[in-house]
């Protein structure tokens, strides 16, 4: 396609950003799937925003000595990348089902608009964040300029050019489940909240609506 063609190529249509609401997680996985696997060329991109009940999933590279004392928590085994990590009431959780190809986007481009919209996100709710070298996800910036306890977590899965899964951001959580895994197959690893930092919202939906807007514009409108 010419540069000519390209600039006057129809733009992909608006993500429809679904209402921030509470689901458990096995429901979640399965409509995941089952709308991944049956889109086609004029399904519409997608961006769920919901809260899970407590429950470990796995990554394709867990390992389960990365499992330390679960407990009654449940643990989950899904097709996305990364390791080990804890979802639980107090967590905003968005699920990015993109159509990559359509959006010109590619793995790299799509973490770094995730990790983008939750810096900002966060950043609007006064904690400053950033990212880690070679450790997807954002964590919290420390008064040295260095990444410190991580605030949100980043595992994508790609099936025929289009993603599902995508990132958790840590707001008003019980975070001592964190403590029986290594997080992200990370021993050691300080998880922290919004919350944490003195700054948590006194609506975990409005961070949610926020957070869901600027990951909207970050794929309909890519800097």
């Amino acid at each position: 396609m010419s540069n000519a063609a390209a600039r006057g190529a129809a733009r992909p249509a608006s993500i429809i950003v679904r209402p921030f609401a509470p689901v458990d997680y096995h429901h979640a996985l399965s409509r995941m799937r089952e709308f991944t696997a049956a889109r086609g060329p004029e399904t519409a991109d997608e961006i769920w925003l919901v809260e899970h009940p407590a429950v470990f999933t796995l990554g394709l590279a867990s390992r389960a000595s990365h499992l330390l004392a679960t407990g009654d928590i449940p643990v989950v085994q899904t097709e996305r990348g990364g390791q080990v990590t804890y979802h639980g009431p107090g967590q905003v959780v968005a699920y990015l089902l993109l159509d990559l190809r359509r959006r010109g986007l590619t793995v790299r481009t799509l973490v770094h608009g995730i990790e983008q919209a939750a810096i900002d996100a966060l950043g609007a709710a006064g904690v400053p964040a950033m990212r880690r070298a070679g450790a997807p996800g954002v964590y919290v910036r420390t008064s040295e300029g260095e990444p410190g306890a991580k605030i949100a977590s980043v595992g994508i899965r790609v099936q025929r050019g289009c993603s599902f899964h995508g990132l958790a951001v840590n707001v008003a959580m019980d975070l001592e489940p964190f403590s029986r895994i290594d997080p992200c197959g990370y021993p050691g690893l300080e998880v922290t909240d919004l919350r944490s930092q003195g700054n948590g919202p006194a609506d975990l939906g409005a961070f949610a609506d926020d957070l869901g807007e600027r990951l909207r514009r970050n794929f309909e409108e890519p800097q």
